[in-house]
């Protein structure tokens, strides 16, 4: 039965295998999935073996030729159908992703109608201009340039927002033609991975087009490393995007990295105090602090510090820590015993070398409670390592050029926000940032179909996924010429 109750999707199709040209036993076994908040077990997914992952490219390789021929129309139709069913079911999708990942139900709901516009966004790529005319280099003759499909693209998805993720590189990479090995992360292997799945089944995708292959690293190292995969789309920590490269690299491979942050929200003096510090609370505690767009650092010019500071404790003891699934709760678990002994050790670290704890600090199993830390020194771990939890550091400057050096006193270059009375003046700054993405009076943490979207430095290696940038993620440059006209192109007679 499935975590709402429902029958769809039926666990007797799919509990324990995993999804290549059907469901299917798996070779790595199976693994069972948690719930953070309660501990309990919520279902039992198949495990994929390189040998399964190997199987799944060949068959994916297989079927490229097939999809990337089909008609732009049709392949649009197919995410089309994949929208109505995800509305069809955001009731299944939303319990998952809550008991899964541990987000709050508003979290499923986002996520859900961020994937609807991925899905809505990736239409509209099938039928772009695909090519240019080119001017021949002899008189009379032709010179064509488009883009062709990469061919198989590897997923490779975090457990932070399973459904998103997968779709903001999913629906582009097949609506552009390519065919794909996604590895949900071990952790979010239904809400990632299985639905997914299940929900293309009932929109008509060809059979083999798309193969979910659930594991942890060794499963996706051979998704990195499979022959018949041209590009690899990877999503997570900046220490597992080095070895994901480092695999891919080996082939030459085409690399999507989007990595960790250690994002600034810059609070200059002239700006609305009250609405920066909501800003900052929402960007720094909402879904627990786990995700890479979460502000990491609070610089705050030191004639508003105070009132700043405390209007952010406000929020942060206003906010109910629990169960995500308990009406009121808008803070759940963190997603493991790792991730809350590793943001412990970073608030006690720098508690040991000075800072101060002014709410929160104390966990109780995975709930942690919103944190607020001052006296943060630019050498203690909560400055300078990426927490991943419920902990806001501020840092008091007393410049604008100051502000801008301690935001870019960072290898992590992802995205920022700055906050002023003049949006002018914000622009100026945020201009100054190294960053991928910047917002001015709002939250560090946007996402949006039609942007591109990627960060600087350590958190990324230059690409962007979104809007018209997938196009040049997802596809490769066919360049062709002929002493005359070519009948049928542009140029023929």
């Amino acid at each position: 039965m499935a975590v709402d109750g429902t029958k769809w999707p039926d666990p007797a199709e799919w509990a324990g295998k995993i999804y290549s040209a059907g469901w299917r036993e798996s070779e790595g076994g199976t693994r069972q999935v948690i719930e953070p908040a309660t501990g309990h077990a919520l279902a039992e997914v198949g495990v994929a073996s390189p040998a399964d992952v190997a199987r799944a490219g060949a068959r994916a390789a297989l079927a490229a030729g097939d999809w990337a021929a089909a008609a732009p129309s049709d392949r649009a139709e197919v995410l089309l159908r994949a929208c109505a069913a995800l509305r069809e079911h955001s009731d299944t999708f939303r319990d998952w992703i809550v008991r899964e990942s541990a987000g709050v139900p508003a979290k499923g709901d986002y996520e859900i109608t961020a994937a609807l516009t991925q899905l809505t966004h990736a239409v509209g790529l099938a039928s772009l201009p695909q090519g240019e005319v080119l001017a021949p280099q002899a008189p009379g003759g032709t010179s064509l340039a488009w883009r062709v499909p990469l061919g198989v693209v590897g997923v490779i998805n975090p457990w932070n927002a399973p459904l998103l993720f997968a779709m903001r590189a999913l629906a582009p990479a097949l609506a552009l033609g390519n065919t794909v090995l996604l590895k949900p992360d071990p952790l979010t292997p239904v809400s990632g991975g299985v639905l997914v799945a299940r929900l293309f089944e009932d929109a008509g995708l060809p059979d083999a087009v798309l193969h979910v292959l659930p594991g942890g690293a060794e499963t996706g190292q051979a998704v990195a490393a499979d022959p018949h995969v041209a590009m690899v789309a990877f999503t997570g920590s900046t220490e597992a995007g080095r070895a994901v490269a480092r695999v891919a690299g080996e082939g030459l491979k085409r690399v999507s990295l989007e990595l960790g942050g250690k994002n600034a929200l810059v609070v200059l003096e002239d700006a609305d105090v009250e609405a920066a510090a909501l800003a900052g609370a929402v960007s720094t505690f909402g879904y627990q602090g786990q995700a890479c767009v979460a502000a990491g650092r609070h610089l705050v010019h030191a004639d508003l510090a105070e009132a700043y500071t405390d209007a952010l404790v406000g929020h942060a003891r206003a906010m109910r820590v629990g169960d995500p699934r308990v009406e009121g709760v808008s803070v759940g678990p963190v997603i493991s015993e790792q991730q809350a002994a590793r943001i412990e050790r970073i608030v006690d670290e720098s508690v040991a070398v000075g800072a101060r704890v002014l709410t929160g600090g104390r966990r109780d199993g995975l709930f942690y409670p919103p944190t607020v830390l001052d006296h943060v020194g630019r050498a203690m771990p909560a400055f300078t390592e990426e927490i991943f939890g419920p902990v806001a550091p501020v840092i008091p400057f007393h410049s604008e050029a100051e502000a801008v050096e301690i935001a870019n006193d960072t290898a992590y270059g992802l995205t920022a926000a700055v906050h002023s009375g003049s949006v002018p003046r914000a622009t100026a700054v945020a201009e100054q940032l190294r960053t991928g993405m910047v917002h001015i009076n709002d939250v560090s943490a946007k996402d949006a179909a039609n942007a591109p979207f990627g960060g600087m430095g350590i958190s990324g290696n230059g690409s962007r996924i979104g809007g018209t940038a997938s196009l040049e993620q997802f596809t490769q440059w066919r360049w062709m010429t002929a002493p005359g006209p070519v009948p049928g192109s542009l140029t023929g007679q």
